[in-house]
């Protein structure tokens, strides 16, 4: 591994430090701190007092100790459950890209929007569709991978994300805003089993078609493990080379088993036989 020739931070080092050594523990009083990591006191109570800041602990009335933050720990759990996601789903969008030879991405919900973290672009034969990059926006209630998703998530989920929306002061999440417009999003996705971009809808978070348009159309499915949907997948084609009805001829079926593929992969990864307890 290259390393940058560039001095390090001791203090964001000795934070650190302090984090890990609570992560570690479970939480230390002050007096522990400074006996585990040798750093003095002073200097502990500004780190302490940064990490608090940051939310990244908690001082227990109690005893006085320092708590690593459950949001760092939810975060860390967060991750690990997008990584087995993506690991899951990779495979199956391989397979995918080679049957239907058009680009697919995987997204997962970020409240107000579904994220990029795996696309098998790279190795669908039609290589002119540029999908991703992985950490990309895409809108929830336009594109095809939301609808997918905001059509099949947990009830609780469902209203939670629109209510978020409404609030939104972005342009392209002005529709959460109308119900009709909602509710039938919610039915049709339903009714098929799977999702389609908005007619309006060109590639932008924000434009309309008119303003900003990829030329490409897209169709999406929920993947389910049981009530729980942890995200989406799509595949995206150009217009010019496909309708929508023969797209969705071509496409909808192949698309509707990687999602269950995908599911089946997550379950049997969660599943543990009485032979490996």
């Amino acid at each position: 591994m290259k390393t940058p020739q560039v001095k390090s931070i001791q203090s964001l080092a000795r934070g650190l430090e302090v984090l890990q050594l609570l992560q570690t523990t479970g939480g230390l009083a002050l007096a522990d701190l400074h006996r585990l990591s040798g750093i003095p006191k002073a200097s502990l109570l500004r780190i302490l007092k940064t990490l608090l800041e940051q939310g990244a602990i908690w001082q227990r009335m109690a005893d006085n100790a320092y708590i690593p933050s459950y949001a760092l720990s939810e975060l860390a759990r967060r991750m690990d459950r997008e990584s087995e996601l993506a690991e899951a789903a990779s495979p199956v969008l391989e397979r995918l890209s080679e049957a239907v030879k058009w680009p697919s991405v995987l997204a997962v919900p970020r409240v107000t929007h579904m994220e990029v973290i795996e696309t098998n672009a790279s190795r669908a034969m039609i290589d002119n569709i540029p999908l991703g990059p992985v950490g990309f926006q895409i809108n929830m209630l336009r594109s095809a991978s939301g609808r997918a998703y905001i059509a099949n998530c947990e009830d609780a989920v469902r209203e939670a994300t629109l209510e978020r929306l409404r609030r939104s002061r972005r342009p392209g999440d002005r529709w959460a805003r109308s119900p009709d417009y909602v509710d039938q999003i919610l039915r049709d996705t339903r009714k098929r089993g799977y999702a389609l971009r908005d007619l309006d809808f060109g590639g932008d978070y924000d434009n309309p078609r008119r303003a900003a348009d990829d030329a490409r159309d897209s169709l999406g499915v929920a993947i389910r493990l049981g009530s729980h949907v942890p995200g989406a997948i799509n595949v995206t084609w150009a217009r010019r080379v496909f309708t929508r009805d023969a797209a969705i001829a071509h496409f909808a079926e192949p698309v509707m088993q990687a999602a269950l593929d995908i599911a089946q992969r997550m379950n049997e990864d969660i599943t543990v036989s009485p032979g490996e307890i």
